[in-house]
């Protein structure tokens, strides 16, 4: 597998998508080879050529998938709302309910908590966006178009809403959310559509939460679904934009988009820049706080480290945010490692000594 992923690290993004290319096309070719023979699959073909065909499958079936879900001409509601794990438990509350036909869905897949925003507008804004999750985070594959297509997808998809779909937009006590919020709605501009907002977290607090069970979701991801129930049947009761209310939050998306940092905080219902450098020293109490294993010389799992910074963080920020932050930490000789910091499971941390 290293072998593998140092070979990946050399190619370009046009030789990524000409491999990948290649490839699918071989896999589809023996899919349709296979695919005809009576016998199960796994008597003909070893397991793991099973299950690159699978993967096949399920790859190619994506983009239907992701059709479904858009805005259609008899849609009576669209749900706008960021990331994929709250969208799937969106999906799945609809589905149940037997909504799936006029509730439909736009996902916004990005962290707006963290890099860079300014100018996200334009190409240029989006590339530099890109461009900065590429160098420092570690899990963000994406070839160099990625941001510009997401971007194009979201602005076709908010031009399909249909005139006489109310648009829910979802949100939380996070800078993400509420960033996302703020973008839309400068998105929006003067659309005639009813917009209503909606904060899953906050109704599924008060619903649920009694003086000896209290939960403080920081992000509507992490709502399970049969709690996810009670939102969805309260979205009428949700805050209604006036066009006054779009235009302010229009005004702080530009404010927000002016900014240069690449880590943003909501507080005093506000998203705040703060410095890329802001939970650094949380970072370093909580690995103080952690016993490390014996007979590991003082190292620790990075993963752990991140683990239990995300438990007790009070805003959403992401794990991939706080393991970029270890590398800073590690790159300026706060830290020390052992390891390979491909990946948080691949290296372990201390405080430098000596």
């Amino acid at each position: 597998m290293l072998t593998i992923k140092k070979a990946v690290s050399t190619l370009q993004d046009e030789e990524i998508k000409s491999y990948l290319t290649l490839i699918l096309a071989g896999i589809g070719e023996l899919k349709e080879q296979y695919g005809q023979l009576e016998r199960p699959l796994e008597e003909h073909i070893a397991k793991p050529v099973a299950g690159l065909i699978e993967q096949y499958s399920s790859l190619m079936s994506l983009p239907a998938q992701r059709a479904f879900w858009d805005p259609a001409p008899d849609s009576t509601h669209i749900h706008i709302l960021c990331g994929d794990s709250f969208g799937g438990s969106v999906k799945q509350v609809l589905k149940e309910f037997g909504w799936t036909g006029a509730h439909k869905l736009i996902i916004l897949r990005e962290n707006y908590a963290v890099g860079p925003l300014g100018r996200l507008d334009t190409p240029v804004g989006r590339k530099l966006r890109s461009d900065w999750f590429r160098r420092h985070i570690n899990e963000y594959f994406t070839v160099s178009d990625e941001c510009e297509r997401e971007y194009t997808e979201l602005l076709d998809n908010l031009e399909q809403i249909p005139e006489q779909a109310k648009i829910i937009l979802w949100t939380g006590g996070n800078a993400c959310e509420q960033t996302g919020l703020r973008l839309i709605a400068h998105l929006l501009g003067n659309r005639p559509s009813e917009i209503i907002v909606c904060d899953a977290c906050a109704i599924c607090e008060e619903q649920y939460n009694r003086p000896d069970a209290l939960i403080n979701y920081v992000h509507s991801g992490e709502i399970p679904t049969d709690k996810l129930r009670e939102a969805l049947l309260r979205i009428n009761e949700g805050r209604r934009l006036s066009a006054a209310d779009i235009m302010q939050l229009s005004r702080e998306w530009q404010q927000i988009a002016e900014q240069s940092g690449v880590l943003r905080i909501w507080q005093d219902d506000a998203v705040l820049e703060v410095p890329a450098d802001y939970y650094d020293n949380y970072l370093l109490e909580k690995l103080d706080s952690l016993q490390p294993p014996p007979g590991d010389d003082g190292f620790l799992k990075s993963a752990r480290l991140v683990g239990e910074a995300l438990g007790y963080c009070e805003q959403y920020v992401g794990d991939a945010y706080f393991e970029h932050r270890i590398r800073e930490l590690i790159y300026s000789g706060v830290l020390e490692i052992k390891g390979v910091p491909t990946a948080m499971r691949f290296y372990s941390i201390r405080r430098k000594q000596g």
